[in-house]
C-alpha cells in the first residue's frame, strides 16, 4: 500500500512537471529562414506563425512563385526548430523514464 501511495505521489509530481513543460514550450519561439535570409518566419511553441519578414527585393510580379516557395520553406524550417526544442525539453524531463518509442510528449 505504501508503494502505491508513493507511486501516486510521483504521478502527480510528473503531471505538474508536464504542465509546466507545456507552458514553457508554448512560450518558445523559433525563427526559420530561407533564400539566404530573404524570408523569415517566427513560430511559437504551439506552431502559430508569429511574424513573417520578406526582403523587399523579392516583390517582383514574375517572382511570386519563388516567394511562395521561400515562405513555405521558412515556415517548415521554423516548425522543425520548434519540434527539436520540444523534443529536447521532453527528453530532459523524462530522462531515465522508460517510455515507448515514438511517444510524443507533452502534446
Amino acid at each position: 500500500m505504501r508503494d502505491l501511495m508513493g507511486l501516486m505521489g510521483k504521478a502527480k509530481e510528473m503531471q505538474a512537471k508536464f504542465a509546466a513543460l507545456q507552458e514553457e514550450i508554448a512560450q518558445l519561439e523559433a525563427t526559420g529562414q530561407s533564400g539566404g535570409g530573404t524570408v523569415k518566419v517566427t513560430m511559437s511553441g504551439r506552431f502559430e506563425m508569429k511574424s513573417l519578414e520578406i526582403n523587399p527585393s523579392l516583390f517582383k510580379e514574375e517572382d511570386v512563385e519563388i516567394l511562395e516557395d521561400l515562405i513555405l520553406a521558412a515556415h517548415n524550417d521554423a516548425k522543425q526548430k520548434v519540434e527539436q526544442a520540444m523534443q529536447q525539453k521532453t527528453q530532459e524531463l523524462t530522462a531515465g523514464m522508460p517510455l515507448p518509442p515514438g511517444l510524443k510528449l507533452p502534446f
